[in-house]
């Protein structure tokens, strides 16, 4: 019979593949990312924020789709509060009309 901490490990390894598998995928889409951006533009590289904007902004289209467009709804997808969501929308340029 296993003892409670080995059960444990077991079940922390099962939780934790999917993001393993998430991060890895990622990874590889932020690599071909990276690559054509760094090719657009010969200026300083401002690679970190465009891409951290560029995700976040897919994150807060995703909530509103999800949430049916409402905002209190999408935030607690997110976890973080409401407040922070309409002031980080309107940072992202993001209006809450149905997005496609």
């Amino acid at each position: 019979m296993r003892s409670k901490k080995q059960n444990s490990a077991v079940q922390m390894d099962v939780k934790e593949t999917p993001y393993a598998a998430v991060e890895e995928i990622l990874e590889k889409k932020l690599e071909d990312i990276a690559t054509v951006l760094a090719s657009y533009d010969d200026r300083k590289s401002k690679l970190y924020e465009e891409v951290m904007t560029m995700v976040e902004k897919g994150l807060f289209k995703i909530a509103l789709r999800r949430s049916n467009y409402v905002k209190s709804s999408a935030a607690g997808f997110l976890g973080i509060s409401r407040n922070t969501f309409t002031d980080k929308m309107a940072k992202l340029g993001i209006n809450c009309e149905k997005i496609k």
